[in-house]
């Protein structure tokens, strides 16, 4: 696959089938992909709980905000959950400010799930205070991201963006996920 077709691919998916397991193993090969990532002045601040059981993903799924933009959707139901997660925590023994460091692994780590058959989504909305009392995470790590894993139940596809310029993604009636997106003549400047 290359990687424009990798890229186009990698879309956020929000529905999964639950029961597809995915291993530690799998998890710690997509971290690798964070870790060999570029990192602000080279601190590689960035720390990562792995989550794969039904037990630990139970203690995360209800402190996430999933899909703002599709009103009255509370995340996926039960059987279309994440069936794991990967959570990018900020070392703030290491250093108080993160940069840019979570996107660049987090879209390496999406980008790995991706090849390998996978989806995902960033999430940024985690209710961080929760999240760090259901895992019993030590105050010196800043939950910066959560990346939900699973083998994606949904088709997600990039639309056109229309003549209204509106950017919300929208679901269609067989709940095909919709994507809209500028053209490259819009954003490319000169």
């Amino acid at each position: 696959m290359s990687l424009l077709e990798l890229v186009t691919k990698n879309r956020s998916r929000r529905r999964f089938y639950q029961d597809h397991a995915i291993e530690r193993e799998t998890l710690v090969e997509l971290v690798n992909l964070a870790r060999l990532s570029p990192s602000g002045m080279n601190r590689q601040p960035l720390k990562f709980f792995l989550s794969n059981t039904p037990e630990m993903n139970a203690r995360i799924f209800p402190h996430l905000g999933w899909a703002g933009y599709l009103e009255g959707w509370g995340g996926p139901a039960e059987g279309e959950r994440p069936s794991a997660y990967i959570i990018i925590l900020g070392d703030k023994r290491i250093s108080e400010s993160f940069g840019i460091d979570p996107g660049i692994a987090a879209q390496s780590i999406m980008l790995g799930a991706t090849e390998m058959g996978l989806g995902g989504c960033i999430i940024g909305s985690a209710k961080q205070e929760q999240v760090s009392q259901a895992l019993a995470l030590p105050d010196h790590f800043a939950i910066l991201l959560v990346l939900a894993l699973g083998k994606p139940k949904e088709l997600a596809q990039i639309e056109p963006l229309g003549a209204d310029g509106d950017i919300r993604y929208w679901r269609d009636a067989e709940g095909g996920h919709h994507v809209p997106k500028r053209s490259l003549e819009e954003i490319i400047i000169n």
